[in-house]
Formats: structure tokens, C-alpha cells, sequence
């Protein structure tokens, strides 16, 4: 039996689709008769998640209905349903039709006689390959509940990373954005009204003044040509880091700069360290939970680090002394490592890494925020001062040479008035 989308036709004319189970799509095209519905087309859940995977762009299921799905499968297994009852009343749980036949596809699988491991591995682009190697390990183990949990507090921490990170990008990206289209727009349309004016005066203007007119004729003139230019060079910068040298390149790069170096660092270390705790937590094999950890770090040249200790340790050496050797894991994972290994409780000293880089990278990206927002907001006030000035200064100075020569012809004009009524 297995899970097929359909959609037909009902007796006003009306298109219908859903979910239904059945053994064949001529089972299922006979089931949809039975309720009056004309069958148009009849696919496999599964077969149309591998076309999907070839043929579409369109990306897996978000990290927050992973989780989800994730939590609401521990819970029922854990109070004791039978594990296809359990995904059945998760599939009716959802509101969205692509998870609910996805959930279906796997069940199938599980009431053919399959693991669940085997399920999720129909849909290898939801489903990842610690997911999928973590199930298994819990199958086997006989504990899936507790593997169920730990995979959901997983993938819970992992979403809320990547909601702080994108929220410390957010606010500086678009306080940026908002400072380049002010002074874009003093520069195009605001400057060239004011020049007008001062070019019916033949005097000569201040310098900060004849340096603002020219940066505005050049953002006039060459404006579109230099968006351009931008939009190419980002087009080609893309497509450079396309290469795996040249991304591996760049990314080394990344590490040694101030800033970014510490939160790739970071980022990455949280990622391993999480991923490779519930692995070991999970009595995966401890060579192949690093090559599953590995395989969750961004960062090509850490990556290649984590292959580099994994091959060490293969060969019998520790693993807090074979990450140690590229010098890319922050000093306190290495150390928390090493004493988990000769202390026997690995996994626990792996979730104290873990936690302690992600307070760490928490604590960085809050400073970050906090630091950055106000001296955009600075920034873009000294540059709107300097525009300001600039177009204030030769009226001042005009106003100046008016007085001068009022003063010199004997005529006087009220205090406070910049030009005669």
C-alpha cells in the first residue's frame, strides 16, 4: 500500500485534489469512482518527490515543520501508539498537503514492512542524513522515542541559530540599504534643484560644495552604468564561487578576518558539535557520526578538517588531538572533547560545547546588533549634515556679500534676513 496525490472531477465540474492510500493508481482511480469523482491524474507520493528533486527548484520543507512533525511523532511514539497509527494522526495534524503526503509516503513504507529510517530515506531532501542515520540507530537501540526527542530538540535549536542570525543581518542590511537611497536621492534629485541656483551666481563656491556637485554629476551620469557594473560583479563573484578551489579559497579568507572569522568559527563548531552529540548520544559509531557532522559544516576548510581527524582517527589517535591539529575549532571545544573522551561521557561534553558556542555566538551577535544599528544611523546622519552643509554654505556666503555690499551703498537690512524682500 502506498500514499498517491490525485485530482479529479466532481459531479458539477468542480477540480478536487487530496491524498488517498491504496495498493495501485487503478486502486486508487476505482476508490475515487466509488465517490462519484471523475479521475484526471493519479501519481505516487514518492515518484513525484524524486521529480521534484530532479527536475524543480524548489527547495525541501522548512526547518520549523521539520521540527514540528519531528516533536508531534516523538510525543505519540512515546505515549505508546503503534508507529503507523502515530504517523497517520500526524499527517491529519497538518495543514499543508505537501507535508501531509510526504507523512503518507512514509507510512506506506512503515505498513510494507520497512523501518522507518527506510521511509525517510524516500525522501532524502526532507529528510537529511542525520535524520535519517539517528532514526536508525534509535530503531536498532530500541529507544526511538528518546531519538525522536533529541532530533526534535535539534532541529528546534538549529531553526532558532538561524533565526538569530538572520535577524542580526536584517537590521544592519536594511539600515544600509535605507542610508545609499537617501543619499542617493539628495545626490540625483535633490542637489542638481539647488545647483541651479548657485550657477546664476558667478562666485566662486566652497570646496566641500564644488566636491558635492561633482560626486552628484557623477551619480547622474554614471549612476546607472556603476548598478550595472555591481549587479555583474556579483553575477561573476557567484559564479567564481562555484568552484570548489575558489570557495574553499574565499572561505579560508573568512576565518582570518576580525569579525566574520569568529562567527564562522562559531557557527559552524555550534553545528558540529550539536550534530556529532546527538549522534554519539544515539550510539551511532563514532566514525561515522563524524562524517555525518562534517557533512553539516558550511565551511569547506573546517570541513576538510573534520576528514582530516576523522581519517586520524580511524587510524587510533583521540579526537580532541586530531581536531586540534588544523587549529580552526575554538580552544574550548577541543578541551571539552578531550576530557569527554577520557572521561568516558563524550556525548554529554559535545552538548556542553555545543551550548557554550551558541551562547557565545548569541552573545556576539547581540553586541553586534547593538553596535552596528547605531553607528549605521550615525553614518548616514554625518553623511546627510555633509549634504546639508554643503548646499547651506554658499547661501550663507551669498547672503554675506549681499550684506557687504547693502553695508557699502549705505542701505541696511533688518538682523535675520538671509535675502532683501
Amino acid at each position: 500500500m502506498g500514499a498517491f496525490e490525485y485530482t479529479a472531477l466532481d459531479a458539477s465540474g468542480k477540480e478536487r485534489t487530496g491524498i488517498l492510500e491504496g495498493d495501485t493508481p487503478r486502486h486508487i482511480r476505482q476508490l475515487l469512482r466509488e465517490r462519484q469523482l471523475l479521475p484526471v491524474s493519479v501519481s505516487e507520493v514518492a515518484q513525484k518527490e524524486a521529480k521534484r528533486r530532479s527536475f524543480s527548484l524548489a527547495r525541501g520543507v522548512s526547518p520549523g515543520d521539520l521540527a514540528l512533525f519531528t516533536r508531534q511523532l516523538a510525543t505519540l511514539v512515546r505515549a505508546g501508539l503503534p508507529l503507523e497509527e502515530s504517523l497517520l494522526a500526524v499527517s491529519q495534524q497538518t495543514e499543508k498537503p505537501r507535508i501531509q503526503s510526504i507523512i503518507l509516503g512514509v507510512r506506506a513504507r512503515v505498513m510494507e514492512g520497512h523501518t522507518l529510517a527506510d521511509g525517510f530515506a524516500e525522501f532524502p531532501r526532507v529528510f537529511p542524513e542525520i535524520y535519517r542515520a539517528t532514526v536508525s540507530a534509535g530503531e536498532q537501540a530500541g529507544h526511538l522515542d528518546n531519538v525522536l526527542e533529541r532530533l526534535a530538540d535539534y532541529t528546534e535549536s538549529r531553526e532558532q541559530i538561524r533565526q538569530k542570525i538572520l535577524a542580526a543581518m536584517l537590521y544592519p542590511i536594511v539600515l544600509t540599504v535605507m542610508c545609499f537611497a537617501i543619499v542617493s536621492g539628495l545626490l540625483v534629485f535633490v542637489v542638481p534643484k539647488v545647483v541651479a541656483v548657485f550657477e546664476s551666481n558667478r562666485a566662486k563656491l566652497p570646496l566641500i560644495t564644488r566636491v558635492l556637485i561633482g560626486t552628484s554629476d557623477f551619480f547622474r551620469a554614471y549612476g546607472l552604468w556603476l548598478l550595472i557594473a555591481a549587479v555583474i560583479a556579483a553575477v561573476l563573484f557567484a559564479r567564481w564561487l562555484r568552484n570548489p578551489l575558489a570557495r574553499r579559497q574565499f572561505q579560508r579568507l573568512q576565518l582570518r578576518m576580525p569579525i566574520i572569522g569568529k562567527l564562522t568559527r562559531g557557527f559552524n563548531t555550534a553545528r558540529f558539535t550539536r550534530t556529532f552529540s546527538i549522534l554519539s548520544a544515539s550510539s551511532v559509531p563514532v566514525l561515522e557520526a563524524l562524517r555525518i557532522a562534517g557533512e553539516v559544516v558550511t565551511n569547506l576548510p573546517m570541513r576538510d578538517a573534520v576528514a582530516d581527524a576523522a581519517a586520524r582517527v580511524r587510524e587510533g589517535a583521540p579526537i580532541g588531538r586530531s581536531l586540534s591539529i588544523s587549529r580552526l575549532f575554538p580552544p574550548m571545544t577541543i578541551h571539552l572533547i578531550s576530557s569527554g573522551e577520557s572521561s568516558g561521557e563524550l556525548d554529554s561534553m559535545l552538548e556542553r560545547a555545543a551550548i557554550s558556542q551558541e551562547r557565545e555566538l548569541d552573545g556576539l551577535l547581540t553586541a553586534m546588533v547593538g553596535l552596528l544599528g547605531p553607528l549605521l544611523i550615525v553614518l548616514m546622519g554625518l553623511f546627510v549634515m555633509g549634504i546639508v552643509f554643503a548646499m547651506l554654505l554658499p547661501i550663507f556666503r551669498m547672503n554675506q556679500l549681499i550684506r557687504e555690499s547693502d553695508l557699502s551703498s549705505g542701505r541696511r537690512w533688518p538682523q535675520g534676513c538671509l535675502v532683501p524682500a
